[in-house]
């Protein structure tokens, strides 16, 4: 079941659903928006010759900030990572689903290529894989709207949150946008 506005705004009072800075207007009918952090991380093609996925290099990217009086330019084909302004906690019992604004998608900004699934237990901003899929550059702005937080719940709480010791969570706590941690699952 899809958590209501109402539910939503219960949630965040008994503060089950941590959602920090929560923006204005940011509740929607069955969703929350999150906004654009001001760090990108700019992937250095013109450096690295390829990306292998076992030995994930930690040059592979630069860290940029958005500044406040001029956008970020996302050209066609490009794939950066950005992360959410709002930091979020997700209680044992719900499980989130982060999806794009449609009117963004409607110009071909896709927020996510498959990370859009936020697990029990999760805590920290998220990481946005941002891709441009249309023909023309796309500007983003530090603090924009980007995309929206849906909650089901479950139907029990699990028993082994994101974050506990024994699953290894790689992304846990993350502040900053963060590259790929795939290499870490090699040689267990």
């Amino acid at each position: 079941m899809v958590l209501s506005d109402k539910t939503i705004k219960e949630e965040l009072k008994k503060n089950n659903i941590i959602i920090d800075p929560l923006g204005e207007n940011a509740i929607q009918p069955a969703s929350v928006d999150v906004r654009l952090d001001e760090n990108i991380l700019v992937f250095r093609n013109t450096e690295q010759p390829y990306i292998d996925v076992k030995n994930i290099s930690d040059d592979l990217t630069d860290l940029i900030k958005i500044k406040s009086d001029k956008p970020f330019i996302l050209h066609p084909n490009q794939f950066v990572l950005g992360s959410t302004l709002e930091y979020v906690e997700i209680p044992n019992h719900l499980v989130s689903r982060l999806e794009g604004k449609s009117s963004l998608g409607r110009v071909g900004l896709l927020i996510h290529s498959t990370a859009g699934y936020v697990d029990p237990g999760f805590k920290g901003n998220l990481t946005l894989e941002l891709s441009n899929v249309s023909n023309l550059p796309i500007t983003l702005y530090k603090g924009m709207k980007i995309g929206q937080m849906s909650f089901t719940q479950l139907t029990t709480p699990v028993e082994i949150p994101y974050g506990s010791d024994i699953l290894n969570s790689k992304y846990q706590g993350q502040k900053l946008p963060t590259a790929s941690l795939f290499h870490k699952d090699f040689g267990k």
